[in-house]
């Protein structure tokens, strides 16, 4: 069913004026997402999703509220609307909680490129075959291992969403902004047969805007037997300070404990270990971390940010020295602080010159990260304990599979312990960043 998302949140944000509300931010999105699962030639999943909602904030006498319904149609949107409004008056007034001046919002005026037209032809059965070339792929590339069993996966979406919004006071200064943007993906995982009937398992995926952008299967299928392999006679070391070499797309889950106490709440609540830190030195000298909603063809490239405003790139550490908080336009006006953004989209992180094996070669000892297995992060303190998998080099030389152990520290001590980036720049995720060198990390095992 085509409908017109401008059209609609338009008609939905004048109904909400109409019902009382002084100012309404509507947003209405439409996406539809496909899913599909092989294994031993058997289809084991197909998935299709068709969403649509709308998401509403309302101020009403000086008085916020948010909302959201699945139904868009005006006739049940009308009463839904009224005791939405009515609820907001009882509210307790909030002088921050306003919403922005809407001259001052906008679309960045950046190609982006995040829409594939090619996705609305894509036909089950290209789906299919796309998806039962990757398992044989996958399956080529193993013939030489004891295998208990493969799946692969292939998946695609595509999202549109159009946010409106009216102030009753400023009847002429509305604010009118929508984009549309797909996604692709595949992904395999690998259960091989061990010794004393251990089963090690490893997955590996990639992503992208545009279809053409994933690569061949057998990049993904080289890639996953590695990781499988590496897993196979797998244990833990003795524990000791070691190098470690964060593996480019695991690196997200360790950033999160950067990234999470930068949070505007975060530091309004004072529970972040960031705060205090803007402008100060809290890495090493040579580190640079960006935001980039621009990057051409990027995951979570994106024209406004949450509140409405036009995007930018934006410089997170900048020398090692904290360069921004995340501070939306309502942690603006409570700290009385600058507005930045509300979340980040695209990480990027310089590249250096050197492979990770040229890295490894320089040193005595050292465990590449390849996954992490549950663990814990704390916002307010900045530690962190988190179970990892990987290899253990000797010289460059790969000495075995590293499994039940764990690295933990503080996120402000690691970011000091920066050593250096590799050169293979992750492509597929939002996450933009090579592998990662940091010194001396406690790596807990025997």
């Amino acid at each position: 069913m085509s409908i017109n998302l401008k059209e609609t949140a338009a008609s939905i944000a004048n109904l909400a004026l109409e019902l009382g509300a002084d100012q309404v931010s509507v947003s209405v999105s439409q996406s539809v997402s496909t899913e599909l699962t092989q294994r031993e030639q058997q289809l084991e999943k197909t998935k299709q999703s068709n969403s649509l909602g709308v998401g509403l904030e309302l101020l009403v006498d000086d008085k916020y509220s948010s909302h959201s319904a699945s139904d868009i149609r005006l006739e049940s949107l009308r009463p839904f609307l009224s005791r939405a409004i009515e609820v907001t008056r009882f509210l307790e007034k909030d002088p921050h909680r306003r919403l922005p001046v809407l001259s001052e919002l906008g679309m960045a005026e950046e190609n982006l490129d995040v829409f594939d037209a090619s996705w609305g032809e894509r036909t089950a059965s290209e789906r299919k075959t796309q998806l039962e070339s990757l398992e044989e792929v996958c399956h080529e590339t193993a013939k030489n291992v004891k295998l208990r069993s493969i799946a692969a996966h292939v998946w695609d979406s595509q999202v549109e969403s159009h946010v409106y919004s009216l102030d009753k006071e400023a009847p002429a200064a509305e604010f009118s902004a929508g984009w549309k943007r797909t996604s692709f993906g595949m992904g395999a995982e690998i259960t091989l047969v061990g010794e004393e009937d251990r089963l090690p398992e490893a997955y590996d995926f990639r992503s992208a805007r545009h279809l053409s952008d994933l690569p061949h299967q057998e990049e993904l299928s080289q890639a996953l037997l590695k990781k499988g392999l590496s897993r196979l006679k797998s244990s833990a070391i003795p524990s000791q300070k070691l190098p470690i070499l964060l593996e480019n797309r695991v690196v997200p889950r360790l950033l999160r404990a950067l990234l999470s106490p930068l949070s505007g709440t975060a530091i309004y609540e004072q529970r972040s270990c960031m705060l205090g830190k803007l402008g100060k030195q809290i890495g090493a000298s040579h580190l640079n971390i960006y935001d980039d909603p621009h990057l051409f063809r990027g995951l979570s490239s994106r024209p406004y940010d949450g509140d409405g405003f036009p995007t930018k790139k934006r410089s997170i550490i900048e020398d090692g020295k904290l360069s921004m908080y995340l501070i939306s336009l309502y942690n603006s006006r409570r700290l009385n602080m600058e507005r930045t953004t509300t979340s980040t989209s695209n990480i990027i992180i310089p590249p250096s010159h050197s492979s990770p094996q040229e890295l490894l070669d320089g040193l005595p000892k050292a465990i590449v990260i390849e996954g992490f297995l549950g663990g814990n992060t704390n916002d307010i303190t900045g530690d962190f304990s988190l179970g990892i998998t990987g290899r253990y080099f000797e010289n460059g030389k790969f000495i075995q599979g590293v499994s039940e152990m764990n690295i933990s520290g503080n996120i402000l001590e690691l970011l000091e312990r920066f050593e250096t980036a590799a050169n293979d720049v992750w492509k597929y995720s939002s996450t933009v960043v090579p592998s990662l060198l940091f010194s001396d990390i406690q790596c807990s095992g025997l």
